[in-house]
């Protein structure tokens, strides 16, 4: 791999994985309209990592506060917010693992990997992200969180498993709508983020070794190094200024890449 392929496709992991753009939709461009060569699954290992790394870095007292008491109240102990909200995203996770291996067995995953469906999953999606931010209250603060409006962000985030749709948006679309505020949407859907991208760079980690692909360690190691610093900037500066900057800004910009990516294929 190139040194600029490196960099470009390992920043724009980092950055979309967490932004509500569409991480899938960013991934085809290089190739679309460069005509770059496919990066290959140990990279995608890699920088998958990388995201990780900076999402629980960040978020590493919070998780460490909710472990703790999750295990004591697994032991019997009082239940606490921590403890409720390490539930929450337990329970909140398993529709999108059911869904991974349902498309996964089938074989409808790699049917998905349509450049037209990304486009379209781009816009669609996009405008919904937008109408969530101008029709939700958008008072309720993470705190007030409740099961049944965690497993519904947990729906919704299993059909960003179609591909163009967004995690992070959908995610923040279903806290929007159910009247969480900006951040605290935010904040659950990067929290949310941590057990599916632990699954998915499992299942990629076995396709790996299955596939018995020879590894180039220094393009693996500054793939996760590029991935994760970029990621956790992104984090700590979307969090910084979503209540002030609304969500508008990333709703434009994915409609305007939905019409980019329609472009590019139909020409």
């Amino acid at each position: 791999m190139e040194t600029l392929h490196l960099i470009v496709l390992a920043l724009i992991q980092g950055l979309t994985e967490f932004l509500p753009i569409s991480s899938s939709a960013h991934l085809i461009l290089p190739s679309q309209l460069l005509g770059w060569p496919d990066q290959g699954l140990a990279f995608d290992v890699a920088v998958h990592l990388g995201t990780l790394l900076a999402v629980v870095a960040y978020f590493r007292q919070d998780l460490i506060r909710m472990l703790v008491d999750w295990s004591k109240s697994v032991t019997g102990g009082p239940s606490t917010q921590n403890s409720r909200m390490a539930w929450y995203l337990v329970w909140a996770t398993f529709p999108a693992v059911i869904f991974g291996g349902f498309l996964s067995v089938t074989g409808l995953d790699d049917a998905m990997r349509s450049a037209t469906l990304i486009a379209g999953t781009t816009l669609i999606f996009g405008a919904l992200l937008g109408w969530a931010d101008r029709r939700g209250t958008l008072s309720q603060p993470l705190e007030k969180l409740t099961l049944k409006q965690a497993l519904i962000i947990g729906f919704a985030q299993a059909i960003a498993l179609i591909p163009g749709t967004s995690r992070s948006g959908i995610t923040l679309t279903a806290g929007l709508f159910l009247g969480l505020t900006r951040d605290a949407a935010a904040r659950f859907s990067f929290l949310l983020s941590i057990p599916v991208i632990v699954a998915a760079g499992s299942l990629k980690i076995l396709q790996l070794v299955s596939a018995n692909v020879p590894v180039e360690w220094g393009i693996l190691i500054s793939g996760i190094a590029i991935s994760a610093v970029s990621a956790f900037v992104c984090i700590h500066y979307f969090l910084a200024f979503i209540n002030r900057i609304g969500l508008m800004p990333f709703v434009i910009y994915r409609l305007l890449l939905g019409c980019v990516l329609l472009g590019v294929l139909w020409l």
